[in-house]
């Protein structure tokens, strides 16, 4: 189990790499963030677990809320400081180089935490939150939009910021409804009865008190990941984010540090990622990591 900064117990794996003989130091490290609703021993993520495994270091791990993860999840705001945890932990373990991967929420997080990085103790104690249900919208925190200068790749002071990102079947912007999936998932997010059926139906537990200020939307978030090199992924059959979403993104990003890859045929996230799709992101993380 990891522990994060608010004080939050993470189930983990780590998978070292296949190449025999080999010191981590020299190796790449993939920490994967799932989708809502998945967990470290969810066959999707499995999955994906495997075919990265096939390539170098791999760290697995459930959000707060998901498998034997504690906590209840926040829907990707304070899931940053479960993603911090997870590089931590590999750079403990001796990779100075470290890539992080997120599939749909789990895309938005890395997206977020990168940008983040050093400064997730502006992130608010869930004790601070007052309960009761969200009933409006406020201004998104800006955190590092306020012109103060960044942290290198991987040179956060606590060691969490990674030297390469991907994001894949990631959102651009909160409150999205658009699709039947999407307005789906707002239900099982917002409503007793949806949470109701995320927890005993899906293995789910979310908070109910909701978020009393937006969290930086990754739209925002993907300008202050440079010069730490960004991929989206997205599918163009992706039935809970439109194609809006990745170009967004795309566009807010630093052109010199990122990169889009728009999928033919590719659904929505780890469940319909094809084995080649996750060798190529394998590779395009070794190299530019």
């Amino acid at each position: 189990m990891l522990l994060t900064d608010d004080g939050v117990s993470i189930e983990a794996r780590y998978e070292p790499s296949p190449a025999s003989g080999t010191e981590p130091s020299g190796r790449l490290a993939l920490v994967v963030g799932h989708g809502f609703t998945g967990a470290l021993e969810r066959p999707a993520l499995r999955r994906v677990a495997s075919a990265f495994h096939q390539h170098t270091a791999v760290i697995t791990f459930s959000f707060r809320g998901h498998g034997r993860s504690g906590g209840r999840s926040t829907v990707g705001d304070r899931e940053v400081l479960d993603l911090a945890a997870a590089v931590r932990w590999a750079r403990r373990l001796g990779h100075r180089r470290v890539a992080t991967v997120g599939f749909s929420m789990g895309g938005s997080v890395v997206i977020r935490q990168a940008a983040l990085s050093g400064k997730t103790d502006q992130i608010r104690p869930m004790q601070d939150i007052p309960h009761g249900e969200r009933t409006g919208r406020s201004p998104g925190r800006t955190d590092r939009m306020n012109g103060e200068p960044t942290t290198a790749p991987g040179e956060a002071a606590d060691g969490a910021a990674p030297d390469a990102v991907v994001s894949v079947s990631a959102p651009a912007r909160w409150y999205y409804r658009g699709t039947a999936p999407m307005r789906r998932v707002h239900w099982a997010v917002t409503r007793p009865a949806g949470r109701l059926v995320s927890r005993y139906g899906l293995g789910t537990r979310i908070d109910p008190r909701g978020w009393d200020v937006d969290p930086l939307p990754p739209v925002a978030a993907a300008p202050l990941i440079a010069p730490t090199p960004l991929l989206i992924v997205h599918g163009d059959r992706d039935p809970y984010f439109p194609l809006d979403h990745p170009r967004m993104l795309a566009s807010a990003a630093d052109p010199a540090t990122s990169e889009l890859w728009i999928e033919p045929g590719f659904g929505h996230a780890e469940t319909a990622a094809s084995p080649a799709l996750l060798t190529r992101i394998a590779d395009w993380a070794a190299a530019n990591a």
